[in-house]
């Protein structure tokens, strides 16, 4: 549940921050993108450097580089962020926290986060337990942080007792539950899909001209997939018709296929259309084929090569023909005239849903974990949604089917 998730880190000037390299690397490994704000104290116990290197991206300290005048956007940092993990959390950051107190890049971006905040102390057991640490701790739980509470064990100074900052992979389990616990909110939302059949086409297609040649797009199915998971999360038996992808098939998926070319994939789409309830056409297939395949590898005789190309096949407005009372969903991908365009194709191939991609949107399209689309329907009605992970986006995207379908 973390892949994609945007995951900032906020390190004070603990001991403990030697934890946070272990905590990133974990993090990492688990998809999530992460990004890390230190304290200037921070930077006595671990190195930016070493953070910076498990992350992936540069580490924050200052609210400007003073070498180039860069600006570091703490209220940017606070849109981006899904979670907010402060770790570790000393006493005098907490207390910080609680009162408002604005005076390094940490604490301007923790009053500006949005997100939900996870705080994890780590000090002595005598400052943890003293009644102004308490009672700051508890303020933070009111106001909606959530508090990791440290474990027990040999501390720094010596002592015995409460005040470790809990070991990295339990913190992820945390964060994992409460991504968890959002899907669950989001699956509690889709009422009426449990007993549907989906057909989800994913992925790009290969359109071969010699035995090793092809052409094809940027493709990486990750939205495909993305919506075939949600689909699967709420109930549904679905049948994926996946083109050439590295993606591994969600495990909750019934049915899977994988073809190669545009005529493969519109021949097994058509045989699981007849029986689904709900088709979503989100491949990206080729719109021309090579017309003439060669049996072998064509030589390199010249420095020119003439390809004659044709238009494949139109899986959705085929498909679209013959639909009875078949709910359909359609993708655009555009780059001018976007609305304009997606109606276009709604009316055309018969769609009931039309999803929207703009390349002038950053962070949307083919290769990103992210998208930001916009929804047609068949009546004219235009949804917007903001820059979200793909798996959010599928069940944004599933909500909408909900609440329009018969």
């Amino acid at each position: 549940m973390l892949k994609g998730k945007k995951i900032l880190i906020g390190v004070t000037g603990s001991i403990a921050a030697y934890k946070a390299a272990f905590l990133i690397r974990l993090l990492v490994k688990r998809g999530a993108k992460v990004r890390v704000i230190m304290t200037e104290t921070a930077k006595e116990f671990i190195t930016p450097l070493t953070l910076a290197t498990l992350s992936k991206t540069p580490v924050l300290t200052d609210f400007f580089n003073p070498e180039n005048g860069d600006w570091n956007s703490h209220v940017d940092l606070g849109n981006w962020a899904d979670a907010f993990l402060i770790a570790p959390a000393t006493a005098n950051s907490i207390a910080k926290l609680t009162h408002g107190i604005a005076d390094n890049l940490l604490l301007t971006t923790y009053l500006s986060a949005k997100c939900k905040v996870f705080v994890v102390p780590a000090m002595d057991l005598n400052m943890l337990n003293h009644i102004t640490t308490r009672e700051n701790i508890q303020k933070l739980k009111d106001r909606g942080n959530t508090i990791i509470e440290p474990a027990s064990g040999e501390l720094a100074s010596g002592l015995e007792g409460k005040g470790r900052m809990e070991e990295p992979e339990e913190i992820v389990k945390v964060l994992e539950g409460f991504f968890n616990g959002k899907l669950a909110e989001k699956k509690n939302e889709i009422n009426r899909l449990s007993v549907k059949k989906v057909l989800v086409t994913a992925g790009p297609t290969y359109e071969p001209f010699d035995p090793v040649r092809y052409i094809s797009n940027h493709s990486t199915g990750k939205m495909g997939y993305s919506v075939a998971e949600a689909f699967a999360q709420t109930g549904c038996e679905v049948f994926l018709v996946s083109g050439p992808t590295n993606l591994s098939v969600p495990s909750l998926v019934a049915h899977s296929y994988r073809v190669q070319t545009s005529d493969e994939m519109f021949n097994l789409s058509k045989k699981i259309f007849k029986n689904v309830d709900i088709a979503v056409f989100s491949a990206a297939v080729a719109d021309y084929k090579p017309a003439r395949v060669s049996s072998q590898k064509i030589k390199s005789k010249s420095k020119k090569i003439d390809i004659n190309l044709v238009p494949t096949v139109d899986i959705a407005f085929e498909l679209g023909k013959v639909k009875r009372d078949q709910f359909t969903i359609g993708f655009a991908l555009e780059t001018e005239d976007e609305t304009k365009n997606a109606k276009k194709k709604l009316v055309k191939k018969n769609l009931d849903l039309i999803v929207l991609n703009s390349l002038q949107d950053e962070g949307a399209g083919f290769g990103y974990d992210t998208n930001k689309i916009t929804v047609i329907d068949k009546y004219n009605n235009i949804y917007k949604f903001g820059l979200k992970t793909k798996d959010e986006v599928a069940f944004d995207i599933l909500k909408l089917v909900n609440e329009t379908i018969q």
